[in-house]
C-alpha cells in the first residue's frame, strides 16, 4: 500500500511537472493574442496616416491610447490577482480587448479609434501581471527566468505576426479589417486561458488574502512597497526601457522609410525581423539569468548599455544607411525588447510575500507613464525637427540617466 501511494505520488508530481509547461503555453499564447492589434500600429502606420491624414503624433497617440487606462488598471488588476484566480481575472480581461477591437472596427475616423483603443488598454490590464503571476506561482526559482522570458515573449511575437500580417490585411480590406482580426486572436487567447488554466495544487484555493478590515494597514504596506530601493531601481530602469521599446516599435517603419529610402514593404518587414530578435532576446537573457551569477539585475544593465549604443548608431551619418539602420534595428529588437524576461523575473522574485500581483501590477503601472507619453512626444519632436536624430537622443539620455542611478543603487546593494 505505501509502495502504491509512493507511485501515485510520483505520478501526481510527473503530471504537475508537465502541465507547467502547458500553462507557459497558453500564458504566452494570451498575451501575445491580447497585444497582437496593439503590437502590430508601428507597421501599420503609413496606412493609418495616409487613410486618416494623420501625423506622427497623432500616430503615436493611438499607441498611447491603449496604455492609457493600464496607469490605473494594473494596480486595480493587481488587487484582484492577490484575491481571485488567475483564470477569470485575465480570461475576461482579454474578452474585453477582444470587443473593443470589435466595436472599434466601426468607428466613423480617428477618435472613435481612440475611444476603442482606451477600452483594449482597459482589458489588457489584468493581462500582463496576471500572466507573469500564472507563470511565477508554477515555476520555481531555478526555472522561473526562462518561463518569464519565454512568457514575455508573447508580447513581440505577437507584434511580429500582426507587423507581418497586418499591413497585407489593410492593404486588402482596408484598416477596419485589421481590427476585426485583433478582436478574433484577442478572444481565441481568452477562451484559452479560461477553458485551460488551472492554479497549482498548493493554490488551489484564493490565498494571500488580508483581513479586509486591515485596510489601512494594507495601504501603508503598498507605501513601503513603493519605497523599497529594490522596487525603486526596478522601476526606474523600466521606464527607460519601455520608453526605448515603444519608442522603437512606433518610430523603425517610418525612420527606414523616411531616412534611409527603404519601401513600405521591406520597411515593415524589417520591424518584424527585429520583433522576432526581441522573441530570442526575451527568452535568451532570461535564460542567461537563470544562470548568471551577478544576479538578475545586473542583465538588465547589460541591455541598457547595449540600447544606449544601439541608438548613438542611428543618430550619426552612417545610421541612415539602409544596412546600417537595419542592423541597428534589429540589434534594438534583441536588446530594446529582449530587456523585459529577465527584468520581469527580478520583479517578481523581489516583491513581497503575497504580493506578488501588486508588485507586478504598481511596477507596470509606473511603466506605463513612460509608455502613454513616449510615442506622442517623440512623434512631436519628428514633427517640429523634421529629423529622427533628437527622438533618438531623447531615448538615449533617459536611459545612460537610468544606467547612472541604477549601477550606483546597485553598487551599494551589492
Amino acid at each position: 500500500m505505501t509502495q502504491q501511494s509512493g507511485g501515485h505520488a510520483r505520478s501526481q508530481e510527473r503530471d504537475r511537472w508537465r502541465y507547467r509547461w502547458i500553462v507557459l503555453g497558453i500564458a504566452t499564447f494570451t498575451q501575445a493574442a491580447s497585444g497582437f492589434f496593439v503590437g502590430g500600429i508601428g507597421a501599420l502606420g503609413i496606412h493609418l496616416q495616409s487613410a486618416l491624414e494623420l501625423s506622427t503624433a497623432q500616430l503615436g497617440l493611438l499607441v498611447s491610447a491603449a496604455q492609457f487606462v493600464p496607469l490605473a488598471g494594473l494596480l486595480v488588476a493587481g488587487e484582484l490577482l492577490d484575491h481571485y484566480n488567475e483564470r477569470w481575472v485575465v480570461g475576461i480581461g482579454a474578452g474585453v480587448v477582444a470587443l473593443a477591437l470589435g466595436a472599434g472596427s466601426l468607428a466613423p475616423g480617428y477618435t472613435g479609434l481612440l475611444v476603442a483603443l482606451l477600452a483594449v488598454g482597459a482589458g489588457y490590464s489584468t493581462v500582463q501581471p496576471g500572466g507573469s503571476k500564472s507563470v511565477a506561482s508554477w515555476f520555481g526559482a531555478s526555472q522561473r527566468g526562462f518561463a518569464m522570458g519565454v512568457r514575455q515573449a508573447g508580447l513581440p511575437l505577437g507584434a511580429a505576426l500582426a507587423s507581418a500580417v497586418l499591413p497585407l490585411v489593410a492593404e486588402e480590406f482596408g484598416w477596419r479589417a485589421t481590427l476585426l482580426t485583433g478582436g478574433f486572436v484577442a478572444l481565441i487567447g481568452a477562451c484559452l486561458f479560461m477553458g485551460c488554466y488551472r492554479q497549482p495544487p498548493a493554490l488551489s484555493s484564493p490565498q494571500d488574502k488580508e483581513p479586509q478590515h486591515r485596510f489601512a494597514a494594507r495601504l501603508r504596506a503598498r507605501r513601503r512597497m513603493l519605497r523599497e530601493p529594490s522596487m525603486v531601481k526596478i522601476m526606474l530602469s523600466g521606464t527607460s526601457l519601455i520608453s526605448v521599446q515603444y519608442g522603437v516599435g512606433i518610430l523603425m517603419v517610418l525612420h527606414l522609410h523616411q531616412e534611409s529610402s527603404v519601401g513600405a514593404g521591406q520597411a515593415a518587414l524589417i520591424l518584424v525581423v527585429s520583433q522576432g530578435a526581441g522573441v530570442a532576446g526575451r527568452i535568451c537573457l532570461a535564460a542567461w539569468s537563470d544562470r548568471s551569477g551577478s544576479g538578475r539585475y545586473a542583465i538588465v544593465l547589460v541591455c541598457m548599455v547595449a540600447v544606449i549604443a544601439g541608438l548613438i548608431v542611428l543618430m550619426t551619418p552612417a545610421g541612415r544607411a539602409p544596412v546600417v539602420a537595419s542592423g541597428a534595428f534589429i540589434w534594438l529588437g534583441f536588446f530594446g525588447f529582449g530587456w523585459y524576461g529577465p527584468w520581469v523575473a527580478c520583479l517578481a522574485e523581489a516583491a513581497p510575500p503575497g504580493k506578488t500581483g501588486f508588485a507586478l501590477g504598481l511596477a507596470m503601472s509606473v511603466n506605463q507613464i513612460a509608455i502613454v507619453t513616449a510615442p506622442p512626444v517623440l512623434g512631436l519632436l519628428v514633427d517640429r525637427t523634421s529629423s529622427f536624430t533628437p527622438a533618438w537622443a531623447l531615448l538615449s539620455l533617459l536611459t545612460a540617466v537610468a544606467l547612472a542611478v541604477t549601477t550606483v543603487a546597485q553598487r551599494r546593494t551589492c
